[in-house]
């Protein structure tokens, strides 16, 4: 065989070790990084629904993954409170739960033996109760939890005898909350009205001696407010005013007339 020869096959053979070394991708393949791991904790959530004024049963909670950089203070961990389940079964609802929602204290009281509207109620707050009707409660559609404004229609003599009577509506309450309707502390069967002959209102000592003065006067309604006045704040000034304008009718026509407070 020729040196010619030779050489020829020699660089061919050199080429395909390289070439095969090359499609091997190098002495080692590449190391791959291994992906950061998420830290997560158990958290205490509802398993299903739990409505105002509901008894919280064990079934209605179950233990859920969260992650940990999103978990607040607020919520029952796992690995903090292994018994959670077992603490909070036979609390009841002061606010209504999700389904997943995470459970916490802020929103469930123990009873302790007492009746639910004693639970629910913040300290120095009175349950009051006055009766109302489909035309003094906005129709029906008050559901317990809204804001409501308690408005006294009273009829007055006029002091022109050949005249009609004077009716004057004022403004007594603001922005109370409605703790129930008749007897029933929630939505009834799932309606989105809930037509009754009495609600209670969570009121202040104040404003329960206001309410029970004006049942003797005159006719009580109710006014719904917007969900957006909930966190209002009102001051002792202006909080149970008499209302500075009310609407006085002469023979079926209304008019606005400034009182004096």
């Amino acid at each position: 065989m020729n040196t010619a020869r030779i050489m020829v096959l020699a660089i061919a053979g050199c080429a395909g070790l390289a070439a095969l070394y090359l499609a091997s991708g190098g002495d080692k393949p590449a190391q791959t990084q291994p992906a950061a791991q998420l830290q997560t904790v158990d958290i205490l959530v509802a398993r299903s629904d739990i409505g105002l004024g509901q008894t919280v049963k064990a079934d209605d909670l179950q233990w859920q993954t969260w992650p940990a950089a999103t978990a607040s203070s607020t919520f029952m961990r796992k690995d903090a409170r292994a018994d959670a389940i077992k603490d909070v079964t036979g609390s009841i609802a002061r606010a209504p739960f999700i389904q997943g929602e995470p459970i916490r204290e802020q929103k469930l009281v123990k009873a302790d033996g007492s009746g639910f509207m004693a639970a629910i109620l913040p300290s120095g707050m009175r349950g009051v109760s006055t009766e109302i009707s489909p035309e003094t409660g906005a129709g029906g559609f008050i559901l317990p939890n809204d804001r409501v404004d308690v408005l006294l229609s009273k009829r007055e003599k006029n002091p022109d005898r050949n005249a009609a009577d004077i009716v004057i509506t004022e403004i007594i309450l603001t922005n109370v909350r409605v703790l129930a309707i008749d007897q029933a502390p929630k939505e009834k069967d799932g309606t989105n009205a809930l037509v009754g002959k009495t609600v209670t209102l969570e009121l202040r000592p104040e404003q329960a001696e206001t309410l029970a003065r004006a049942r003797q006067t005159g006719i009580l309604s109710l006014a719904l407010r917007s969900i957006a006045d909930a966190n209002e704040i009102r001051t002792d000034e202006n909080f149970n005013r008499r209302g500075d304008t009310v609407s006085v009718i002469r023979f079926g026509v209304a008019s606005q007339a400034t009182t004096q407070k």
